[in-house]
C-alpha cells in the first residue's frame, strides 16, 4: 500500500482490471448511461471515487431503484403509442411536433423502451441542435470526471514536499490528459454530428477549402511563430461545436482536409537514403521556386537577367560582377521573349537592319526596364560566314527581328567559314535548350542555400539538427529579408549538410534535364525554369564544409585562398605579412582535383600519405573523408587476402569502383555546374563582424573594467540618442550583466555607439581599434553602392586599419583566427555580390524559431518528415493567402476562391503572422497630426489652430517669406525622402531654401524643433534649428562636427518637401565634460521605485558629432558631406614595414615565453 493514500473499497457493481489500475462502472453500463465509453468502459482506479458522486452515477443508481419498484408495473403499461423514443446515453427532451395534449406514459412503459433490444438496427428521426450541444457538453463533463480533471489534487505522499508534488503534475502530462478527453470526446462527436457534411454552399468562393471555417482553421493550425498543438486545436473544435457553429469538422476530418490539400496541392516531400545509409526527407526546391511564379505578388518582381543598373548604383546581386562577368553565361537564362517568337543565345538572329549577330548574354536595363543583349557579329564575305568571336557588342533586343527557325524556314542560314566550325559554334546550333522547352518561355532561377547546425529545443538542452534553407535570389533584397521568402528545405539529425545537399543537387540537376512547368502569375502562360545554386551563405564552419576545407583549425586555414603553412612559417616577416591579404584563390575544380587524389592516395590503404597532403594544403572534405577511411581499410584488408596482388594493382582495382560511383563518393558542393565553393560562400557579416570582431573588441574593453567603470560606461551607454539608429531600445544594465553572453543584436548597438562612451575608459590602441571597426561596420551595411571604386578604396583602408591596429594589440589572434584573415576577401566578394547585406544570413537565423516550433511539437520518431509536412502545410497556406496558383491532378491550374482572395487581401494581420509585411511607400512630405486629446467627458476635443507667433515658425530667419496670418496644427512626424518618419527632435538634412545658410548652398543640417500643418492649404512646414559642418573632422572621435554659426542659434523653415533623411549625431560629452550627475528614481514595473539611479547631464555646450558608425543611411550621410570628412584615414602609411615590426616583436615575446 502506498503511504499517503487510504485504502479504497470497490463496491460490487465495479470490476477492477487485471493490472489493478483501471476500473469499470458496471451499473452505468447496465444502466445505458455510459454508451459513450462504450468502446472503452475503463477509466482510471483513482477517478472512480469523483465518478461515484457524479451526476451519471447517481443517476444510474436512482434507475436501478425505480426498475426495482416498477417492475411489476411493465405488464400493464397503456396501449397508446409512444411519439417520442429515448435515444441511448441523452435524456428525454420534448420534441417541437408533439401534440399540445400529448399522452401520458406511465414508468413502467418508458422502462419498456428504455430497455427494449433494438440489436442492429437505429432509427434516427433527427435532433434538435440545442440537444446536441447540451449532450455534448454532458459528454466533455463526464469524461472529465473520469479523468479526474475537476477533482483536487491527490494528496502527496509523506515523503514528497509540495514543490515536488507540483512538478510532477507538469504540463506535457496535463496536455496528453487533454488530448485523452478530446480523443474521448472526437469520438462522440462523430455520433453525434455527422462531420462529413462540411461542405459550405459557397464552398467554390473558399477553394480549395471546403468551408471558411475549413481555411481559417487551417490557416490557424499553421501559423510558423504560434503553433498549436493537435491537444489544444481539439479544444478548439469542440468549442466552437459549443457555441452553436455549424459543419465543425472533427479533429481528424480536419487533418484528412489538410493531407488531401497537401497531396493535391501542396508542396512534395521527397524521401532520400543517401549511399552511406542515412535516410531523409525534404521539401521540393523546384516546387516552392514554382510557387513564386505561381504568385501573383511574387512573380513581378523576379529578375532572370543582368541588370545594367541605374546611375550606376549597385543593390542587388544583378548588379554585381557573377551574374554579368563571373558565371557561365550558360547558367543564366538562355532565351527572351519579344512576344512573337523566342530568341536563344548561340543560335543567329537577323536584324532589323540587315545582318546577322549571334545573341550571347541578355541584359535588362533598370532605367527603361528595356532588354538588351550582347552579340558577336557574323561577318559574311565570298559567301562564306564568319562568326566574330573576338569583339563583343551590345545592342538592343528590339533590334532583331527573326530567330533561327525563321531563317531555316527562310533557307537564310549561311555556310559556316572553317574558322568558326573549328571554334565548334555551329555545333550548338540549335541550342538544346531550345528541344527542352518544346515552344514555352524557359529561364532559370537562382537560389542561396544556407545550411547550418540548429537545436530543435528551444531550452538551452542542445538537440542538434542540420538545416538547410533556401531562398529564391531572383527576387529583390527587400523581399528576402522577410521570413515569408526563406523556404525550408530539410533537416536531419543524422545526415550533414554536404549529405543532405547530393539530394538537393540531384533535384537541381534533373531540372536541366525535364524544366519544371509553370504558369506565369502575371502572363497566364506556361513558363518553364530550371535551377541553379547562386551562392552558399552561412557561418564559417558550415561554408569551410561545404567548401571541402580542413577548416579554421588548420595550417591552411582560410577556405577562400591558400594563405598560411606552418606555424613558423606564419611568424616570420613575410609570412606574417602575408596574413594580411588575400592568398592565391582556391577554386572547386582544384579543390575536388586535390579530394581525388587524396581518394587515390587512400586506395594504397597508407592513412599518413593522405594525411600529410590535407595538412600541406588546406583540403580535407569531411564528406568524402569517410570513403577515404572506408578505402583505407579495405585496402589493407585486400592487400593481406590477396598477397599475390601488388599493392598498385589493389589501388587500381579500388580507384575503378571509386570512378564508377563519383556520385556517392564526392562532395556534391564540389562537383555542382555554376557554383564555386570556393568563391560563393562569402564573407557573412553577422558571423565575421558583429560576432567575431566586435565581439573580440568587446571582451578586450569590457573584462579590463573595474566596477565604478563599469557603471559609468552604463550610465553613458543608457544615455545614447538613439534617433537615427534603427536600434532596439538600450538596456545598459541588461549589457554589463550579461556581457559575456550577449548576441549579434545588441553586437550591431554597440559598435554603432561604443566610440562615444569609451574614450576615457580604454587605452588608445584600443579606442583606435573601436573606431576602426565602427568605421568598418557602417560601410559594410551600405544597402547601396553609388561609386564603386571609391567604396572599395574605403573598404580596404577600413580593411587595413582594423587589421594593423589588431595585430598592435595582439599580433597572435592575426594567425590564429581566420575573421580576421576573412576581412581581406571583402572586397573580392562585394564585386561578385555587391553589398554584403545581401548575403548576410539574419534571415536565416530568424527562421530557426520557426523551425523550432515544429520540432517541439513533433514526436521526435521521424523528425525529418514531419517537419518536412509542417512546413510544407504552411508553404501552402501562404501561397493561398497570397492567391497563388496551383497544378491540380489533371494538370489544370487553380487559384484560390474569390472570397479566400478578398478575405486575405482585407486581413493584413494574416499577412503578418505568416512573415509578409507590406511595403508601404510613404509620400515625401506626408505628415501626421498630433492625436487629440480626450476630455474630462472622454470626448475627443476639438483640433485648434495655433497662431504664428504661437509657434516656432515665427523665430526662423526666413518666416517672412511664409504667410504670418495661416492657422497651424502640429504634427508629430514628417516623411523624408528617404522613407524616415522624422520626429520633433530628430536630426535631418534638407535642401536649402536660403544659399546663404549653406556652405555649398544645396543643403541645411540642424534638428527638427516643430512640424506644422497649414489648417487651410495642403502645406507643411519643418523648423529646423540650424547647425553647420565644420571643416575639419573632430581630433579625438575623427567624425564630423555640428557647430553654431558664429556661436549663435538660428531657426530655419523649410517645407515637407524638401526633408532629406535623418541621421544620428551625438553630443560632445567629452568637450563638454559631461558627467553621470544627475539623479533619478529607478523605474521599475513601469513605475518609479524607491531605488535612485545615476543618469548622464548634458552641459550646455552646443557642439554635437555626425555619428559615421551608424548604420542607418551612412551611404547617404557619404555621399552627402565632403569626402575629406568621411573617407577612412590609413592608419599605417608603410604597411609591409608595420607588419614586419610587429613579427619581430611577436617573435621576441614567444622566444621569452
Amino acid at each position: 500500500m502506498t503511504r499517503g493514500h487510504k485504502t479504497n473499497t470497490l463496491p460490487e457493481t465495479a470490476e477492477l482490471s487485471v493490472d489493478g489500475t483501471r476500473v469499470c462502472c458496471m451499473l452505468c453500463i447496465e444502466q445505458s448511461l455510459m454508451d459513450s465509453l462504450a468502446r472503452d468502459p475503463w477509466m482510471l482506479l483513482k477517478s472512480f471515487n469523483s465518478h461515484q458522486k457524479s451526476a451519471i452515477h447517481k443517476r444510474s443508481v436512482a434507475r436501478l431503484h425505480e426498475a426495482e419498484r416498477q417492475a411489476a408495473a411493465l405488464c400493464a403499461a397503456q396501449e397508446e403509442e409512444t411519439r417520442t423514443f429515448t435515444v441511448l446515453g441523452q435524456l428525454c427532451v420534448a420534441d417541437s411536433h408533439i401534440p399540445e395534449k400529448p399522452a401520458v406514459i406511465s414508468s413502467a412503459e418508458k422502462m419498456m423502451w428504455e430497455d427494449f433490444d433494438m440489436g442492429d438496427i437505429t432509427f434516427d428521426a433527427g435532433k434538435d441542435h440545442s440537444e446536441i450541444l447540451c449532450q455534448q457538453r454532458r459528454d466533455f463533463e463526464l469524461k472529465a470526471s473520469e479523468y479526474g480533471v475537476w477533482d483536487a489534487a491527490d494528496e502527496p505522499p509523506e515523503f514528497v514536499d509540495h514543490l515536488d508534488a507540483d512538478k510532477q503534475c507538469d504540463e506535457a502530462e496535463q496536455d496528453d490528459l487533454l488530448a485523452d478527453i478530446m480523443e474521448a470526446m472526437a469520438e462522440q462527436a462523430e455520433i453525434c454530428e455527422d462531420t462529413g457534411d462540411i461542405r459550405s454552399p459557397d464552398a467554390a468562393q473558399w477553394s480549395p477549402y471546403p468551408s471558411k471555417l475549413l481555411f481559417l482553421l487551417d490557416a490557424l493550425d499553421n501559423l510558423p511563430r504560434l503553433r498549436i498543438s493537435g491537444s489544444l486545436m481539439k479544444m478548439f473544435l469542440w468549442l466552437l461545436r459549443e457555441v452553436g457553429v455549424k459543419r465543425v469538422p472533427s479533429f481528424d476530418g480536419l487533418r484528412k482536409v489538410q493531407k488531401g490539400l497537401r497531396k493535391e496541392s501542396g508542396i512534395p516531400t521527397i524521401h532520400w537514403m543517401l549511399p552511406k545509409g542515412n535516410a531523409f526527407s525534404f521539401n521540393d526546391p523546384c516546387a516552392l521556386v514554382a510557387n513564386d511564379w505561381a504568385n501573383p505578388l511574387v512573380c513581378s518582381q523576379l529578375k532572370v537577367y543582368p541588370v545594367i543598373p541605374r546611375d550606376g548604383v549597385i543593390s542587388e546581386i544583378w548588379h554585381a560582377q557573377k551574374w554579368r562577368h563571373n558565371l557561365d553565361r550558360h547558367s543564366l537564362s538562355p532565351m527572351y521573349d519579344d512576344g512573337s517568337c523566342h530568341y536563344y543565345i548561340d543560335e543567329p538572329a537577323h536584324l532589323r537592319s540587315g545582318g546577322l549577330v549571334i545573341p550571347l548574354q541578355w541584359l535588362e536595363n533598370e532605367a527603361d526596364g528595356k532588354i538588351w543583349v550582347d552579340v558577336w557579329e557574323i561577318e559574311v564575305e565570298g559567301g562564306m560566314a564568319t562568326i566574330n568571336d573576338g569583339k563583343t557588342m551590345t545592342i538592343k533586343a528590339e533590334d532583331l527581328q527573326g530567330n533561327m527557325l525563321d531563317l531555316q524556314d527562310t533557307q537564310s542560314i549561311p555556310m559556316w567559314s572553317p574558322v568558326t566550325i573549328a571554334a565548334g559554334h555551329p555545333s550548338r546550333m540549335p541550342n538544346p535548350d531550345r528541344t527542352l522547352a518544346e515552344g514555352d518561355p524557359l529561364y532559370v532561377n537562382l537560389i542561396n542555400v544556407f545550411g547550418d547546425d540548429v537545436s530543435g529545443n528551444r531550452t538551452k538542452a542542445w538537440n542538434k539538427h542540420w538545416n538547410i534553407y533556401i531562398t529564391n535570389r531572383n527576387l529583390p533584397r527587400k523581399l528576402l529579408q522577410q521570413e515569408f521568402h526563406t523556404h525550408f528545405v530539410l533537416t536531419s539529425t543524422h545526415a550533414s549538410i554536404p549529405e543532405q545537399f547530393q539530394g538537393i543537387k540531384e533535384v537541381i540537376r534533373e531540372t536541366h534535364k525535364k524544366l519544371v512547368k509553370v504558369r506565369h502569375a502575371t502572363t497566364g502562360q506556361q513558363i518553364r525554369f530550371k535551377i541553379n545554386c547562386n551562392c552558399g551563405p552561412g557561418d564559417n564552419p558550415a561554408q569551410s564544409e561545404a567548401s571541402g576545407h580542413i577548416g579554421a583549425k588548420g595550417n591552411h586555414f582560410c577556405r577562400k585562398c591558400q594563405v598560411g603553412g606552418s606555424q613558423k612559417s606564419k611568424e616570420t616577416n613575410e609570412g606574417f605579412h602575408k596574413m594580411f591579404y588575400a592568398g592565391d584563390a582556391r577554386s572547386s575544380e582544384q579543390t575536388l582535383a586535390l579530394v581525388e587524389s587524396q581518394v587515390k592516395t587512400a586506395c594504397l590503404g597508407v592513412a599518413q600519405h593522405v594525411k600529410d597532403s590535407q595538412q600541406d594544403t588546406g583540403v580535407k572534405d569531411g564528406y568524402t573523408q569517410y570513403w577515404i577511411d572506408v578505402l583505407i581499410d579495405r585496402a589493407r584488408a585486400l592487400q593481406k587476402e590477396q598477397p599475390q596482388h601488388t599493392a598498385i594493382d589493389i589501388q587500381n582495382e579500388l580507384f575503378t569502383w571509386v570512378n564508377a560511383n563519383k556520385v556517392a563518393v564526392y562532395n556534391s558542393f564540389l562537383t555542382l555546374e555554376g557554383f564555386d565553393a570556393s568563391c560563393d560562400t562569402p564573407v557573412e557579416i553577422l558571423h565575421t563582424i558583429l560576432l567575431g570582431i566586435v565581439k573580440y573588441i568587446w571582451h578586450g574593453t569590457h573584462t579590463s573594467w573595474s566596477v565604478a567603470q563599469k557603471k559609468t560606461y552604463s550610465a553613458c551607454l543608457q544615455g545614447t540618442f538613439t534617433s537615427g539608429l534603427s536600434i532596439h531600445a538600450i538596456c545598459a544594465k541588461y549589457i554589463m550583466q550579461y556581457a559575456n553572453s550577449l548576441i549579434g543584436r545588441q553586437f550591431k548597438t554597440l559598435v554603432q555607439v561604443n566610440a562615444f562612451h569609451v574614450y576615457d575608459l580604454v587605452d588608445s590602441l584600443q579606442f583606435a581599434l573601436t573606431k576602426a571597426v565602427g568605421e568598418l561596420t557602417a560601410l559594410l551595411w551600405f544597402p547601396e553602392i553609388r561609386n564603386l571604386e571609391e567604396y572599395l578604396n574605403d573598404v580596404e583602408t577600413a580593411v587595413a586599419n582594423v587589421l594593423d591596429i589588431a595585430a598592435l594589440i595582439d599580433p597572435s589572434k592575426i594567425i590564429a583566427k581566420i575573421k580576421y584573415h576573412l576581412l581581406p576577401h571583402i572586397r573580392e566578394d562585394i564585386l561578385r555580390f555587391g553589398p554584403l547585406v545581401g548575403v548576410a544570413t539574419e534571415i536565416f537565423e530568424c527562421f530557426n524559431t520557426i523551425f523550432r516550433y515544429c520540432s517541439i511539437l513533433s514526436n521526435h520518431l521521424a523528425p525529418s518528415r514531419d517537419i518536412a509536412y509542417q512546413l510544407a502545410e504552411q508553404e501552402f497556406v501562404k501561397h493561398c493567402l497570397s492567391g497563388g496558383w496551383w497544378a491540380a491532378a489533371n494538370s489544370n491550374w487553380k487559384e484560390p476562391g474569390p472570397a479566400l482572395r478578398n478575405f486575405a487581401s482585407k486581413n493584413p494581420v494574416l499577412w503578418t503572422m505568416y512573415g509578409w509585411m507590406q511595403a508601404e511607400l510613404l509620400v515625401l512630405g506626408t505628415v501626421k497630426l498630433m492625436p487629440l486629446k480626450q476630455g474630462l467627458d472622454k470626448k475627443l476635443e476639438t483640433r485648434i489652430g495655433l497662431r504664428w507667433r504661437e509657434t516656432q515658425a515665427g523665430k526662423a530667419v526666413n518666416a517672412a517669406m511664409h504667410d504670418s496670418a495661416a492657422q497651424l496644427y502640429r504634427c508629430t512626424y514628417v516623411v523624408a525622402k528617404s522613407q524616415d518618419q522624422c520626429k520633433v527632435g530628430s536630426w535631418i538634412f534638407a535642401k536649402s531654401p536660403l544659399p546663404e545658410w549653406s556652405a555649398d548652398a544645396d543643403f541645411v543640417t540642424g534638428r527638427i524643433v516643430e512640424i506644422l500643418q497649414d489648417s487651410v492649404k495642403a502645406e507643411a512646414f519643418v523648423i529646423i534649428d540650424i547647425f553647420y559642418i565644420a571643416a575639419t573632422r573632430d581630433e579625438i572621435f575623427g567624425m564630423p562636427m555640428l557647430l553654431r554659426r558664429f556661436g549663435e542659434s538660428g531657426m530655419l523653415m523649410v517645407t515637407s518637401q524638401d526633408i532629406l533623411f535623418e541621421y544620428n549625431a551625438q553630443h560632445d560629452c567629452r568637450q563638454a565634460q559631461c558627467t553621470a550627475s544627475g539623479q533619478r528614481p529607478l523605474v521599475q514595473e513601469r513605475v518609479d521605485s524607491n531605488l535612485i539611479e545615476d543618469f548622464i547631464e548634458h552641459k550646455p555646450l552646443d557642439r554635437f558629432i555626425v555619428n559615421t558608425h551608424a548604420l542607418h543611411n551612412a551611404h547617404l550621410i557619404q555621399a552627402i558631406l565632403p569626402r575629406e570628412l568621411t573617407a577612412p584615414i590609413p592608419y599605417a602609411a608603410d604597411r609591409q614595414a608595420h607588419h614586419y615590426s610587429i613579427a619581430e616583436d611577436f617573435r621576441r615575446s614567444q622566444e621569452t615565453k
